[in-house]
C-alpha cells in the first residue's frame, strides 16, 4: 500500500511541477526557468548524497558512467526540457502535456533498434498513444494554436526518451536515487555553458519566480524522483509506473481549474487514451 501511495505522490509532484513551471514562465525565458529549477535541485542532491554518504560512491564511480549521465542528463533535462518548457509558454500545459507524455513511444522505438522484444501489449499500447495524438494534434488544429509550439512538444519526447534508453543502461550500475541525481547535477553544469547569455533575466529575478521555479524542481526532480524509486523498491517498477502515469491527467486538470486554460473534450479524450497505452506499455 505504501508503494502506491508513494507513486500517486510522484504523479502529483510531477503534475503539479508542470503547473508551477508555467507559472514561473510568465515574463521569462524556457533557459532561465530551467536554470533556477536544475540549479535549487542540483543543491539539493548534493547536500542528500552528503548526508548519505553517497558523494564518495559517485566519485569512484569508472569516467564512462559518469559521460554516459552527463549525456543523459543534457538530453533529458537541457535540450528535452527547453523544448518542454517552450511548448509550455506557448501552448499551455493542457495542450502541451498529452503530446509530451508519449515519451514512452519513442522508448520502445529505440528499444526495438537496438535488438529488444517487442510484445504484442507494447503494440497495443503504442497504438493507443499514436490515436491520441492524433486526436490532440486535430484538437489543437481547430484552436489555431502556434504551430511553433506543436514543434517543440512534439520534439520534447524524443530526446526525453533518448536520455532514458541511456539512463535504462546506467540503472543496472547505479542505485536509483544516486543516478538521478547525478543526471540532474550534470545537468545543472551542462547548462552552466548557455545560462551566461540570460544574465540580463537573472539580474530582474523576482523573489516568487525563484520561490516558484525552486518550489517545481524540489516537487518534480527531488520529492517524485524519490517517491518513485523508494516506490518501485517496494512494491515493484511494475505495480508503481502504471500509477505514475496519470500525471498527465493531473497536469490537464490542475491547469484547467487553477490557470484556467479552456476545456477542450478532444484533449480529455486523447489524454485517456495516452493514458492507458503508457499503462499497457509498463505492464509489457
Amino acid at each position: 500500500m505504501l508503494g502506491i501511495i508513494l507513486g500517486l505522490i510522484s504523479a502529483f509532484c510531477w503534475g503539479s511541477a508542470s503547473v508551477l513551471v508555467k507559472v514561473g514562465l510568465k515574463d521569462k525565458s524556457p533557459v532561465y526557468a530551467n536554470v533556477i529549477r536544475l540549479y535549487f535541485s542540483a543543491t539539493t542532491y548534493v547536500l542528500i548524497f552528503l548526508i548519505t554518504g553517497r558523494l564518495e560512491l559517485l566519485v569512484s564511480l569508472p569516467i564512462k558512467y559518469h559521460i554516459l549521465a552527463f549525456i543523459s542528463g543534457q538530453f533529458g533535462f537541457v535540450i528535452g526540457d527547453y523544448f518542454y518548457f517552450s511548448a509550455l509558454k506557448r501552448l499551455g500545459v493542457s495542450r502541451t502535456v498529452p503530446i509530451t507524455s508519449t515519451y514512452p513511444l519513442w522508448t520502445i522505438l529505440w528499444a526495438f533498434l537496438l535488438g529488444k522484444e517487442i510484445t504484442v501489449l507494447t503494440v497495443i499500447g503504442a497504438v493507443l498513444i499514436v490515436i491520441g495524438i492524433v486526436i490532440v494534434r486535430k484538437a489543437e488544429t481547430e484552436e489555431n494554436v502556434d504551430p511553433v509550439g506543436i514543434l517543440y512538444a512534439f520534439l520534447t519526447p524524443i530526446f526525453w526518451s533518448l536520455a532514458i534508453i541511456i539512463m535504462d543502461w546506467l540503472s543496472s550500475r547505479i542505485e536509483s536515487l544516486s543516478l538521478a541525481g547525478l543526471r540532474i547535477i550534470y545537468a545543472a553544469v551542462g547548462i552552466t555553458f548557455v545560462s551566461w547569455r540570460y544574465l540580463p533575466e537573472f539580474k530582474k529575478a523576482t523573489r516568487k519566480e525563484l520561490l516558484v521555479l525552486s518550489l517545481a524542481g524540489l516537487l518534480g526532480l527531488v520529492v517524485a524522483q524519490y517517491s518513485f524509486v523508494k516506490g518501485t523498491a517496494l512494491v515493484g517498477a511494475e505495480i508503481v509506473t502504471p500509477v505514475t502515469a496519470i500525471n498527465p491527467m493531473i497536469s490537464t486538470l490542475l491547469a484547467i481549474g487553477l490557470l484556467k486554460e479552456p476545456f477542450n473534450k478532444k484533449i480529455l479524450i486523447s489524454l485517456i487514451l495516452i493514458i492507458t497505452g503508457i499503462i499497457l506499455i509498463s505492464q509489457a
